[in-house]
């Protein structure tokens, strides 16, 4: 059957996104390869996600793509980290200095928050009902 397996977000450099999804939000690093090309291959993902959808960290390599860093989706929330600690998940994002929206709501659907990435990407962090 087939999944989703990546995401592309485009970043401005590489170490620092790693350094931010890795520490700030507790993904794991799944691959780091160096391309010919003098790219790399990146991909991060929440820890407990095996087999699940990844995020293709893709540094800018043009103007255009420079120009759509932490705009990917025209200011709407675009991406949805879910989680089964969002009291825990929500207390270590804020000590580790990420950018929250609005306080957490809980809503009929679950317990969520809107926050951005090191880039200004919109994220809701969502504890499904």
């Amino acid at each position: 059957m087939p999944h989703l397996g990546l995401v592309t977000l485009v970043v401005r450099d590489y170490d620092e996104a790693i350094v931010f999804y890795t520490g700030a939000l507790g993904f794991e690093l799944r691959e780091d390869t160096a391309r010919d090309d003098g790219s790399r291959w990146v991909v991060v993902a929440p820890r407990a996600s095996q087999g699940t959808t990844g995020l293709l960290l893709a540094r800018a390599s043009t103007p255009e793509q420079e120009a759509r860093i932490g705009g990917q989706t025209g200011g709407r929330v675009g991406l949805f980290l879910n989680t089964d600690d969002f009291d825990g998940d929500y207390k270590h994002m804020v000590a580790a200095g990420v950018v929250f929206e609005e306080e957490p709501r809980h809503e009929a659907y679950g317990s969520v928050v809107v926050f951005q990435d090191l880039y200004g990407n919109r994220w809701d962090l969502i504890e499904p009902r």
